[in-house]
């Protein structure tokens, strides 16, 4: 958390234009609720860091899992924009539907993409791309964060996805691609060799 802290920091006083911290992305927990191996949500501090700066962030989520926590922590609000893709259909947590777009003056800011078991790099690059685009091109936040789950990687012991290293990293690096200053956040990832390999081969290319 402090680490997700530090990067929002650097990023919010133009001293870095990525930061990284593969030991964050805790997005499950909730404000007095420990859930899914979380128990302190440090991206909801970190963008809530980011907002003392920026008028609006996005928050992207490529965990197999929905980032529940996140979302519910900026469901009424326009300021956040949260986007998540990830398994849906008897899979924890059993959000994130694609009818949930938000309420109150957040309605139209939560974008869910609920995604079917086995989604390779051409399917998922054909779905991501196209609405980042939409997205960047119409909320134009200030600031990104991004959650990299690596369960979403194929052959990941709680995951069901079939994601190479290298169509995980192409999310990364379209989205870096935009110019905007983004925190890399960790997250889930249950085949250990693959977290690995994940996020040192994610480094390389934000780098």
């Amino acid at each position: 958390t402090g680490a997700s802290l530090d990067g929002a920091v650097q990023l919010a006083t133009n001293q870095a234009d990525v930061c990284i911290n593969w030991s964050g992305g805790l997005h499950h927990a909730k404000k007095s609720e420990a859930s899914g191996f979380c128990y302190i949500n440090d991206i909801v501090l970190a963008i809530l860091e980011l907002l003392k700066v920026h008028a609006r962030v996005l928050y992207v989520d490529i965990d197999v899992h929905h980032g529940d926590g996140v979302e519910e922590a900026f469901y009424c609000t326009d300021r956040v924009m949260t986007f998540s893709l990830h398994k849906y259909g008897d899979f924890f947590p059993g959000t994130g539907h694609s009818s949930d777009v938000g309420a109150k003056d957040g309605t139209g800011f939560s974008v869910n993409a609920p995604l079917n078991s086995g989604m390779t790099d051409e399917t998922y690059r054909e779905l991501f791309q196209p609405v980042m685009q939409k997205i960047m091109d119409v909320y134009q936040p200030g600031a990104v964060v991004l959650q990299c789950g690596a369960d979403s990687l194929t052959g990941d012991r709680l995951g069901c996805f079939n994601l190479t290293l290298k169509g995980h990293a192409e999310c990364v690096t379209f989205v870096q691609s935009f110019g905007v200053p983004v925190l890399v956040l960790g997250g889930g990832g249950y085949t250990i060799r693959n977290v690995a390999r994940c996020w040192a081969y994610e480094t390389s290319v934000l780098l």
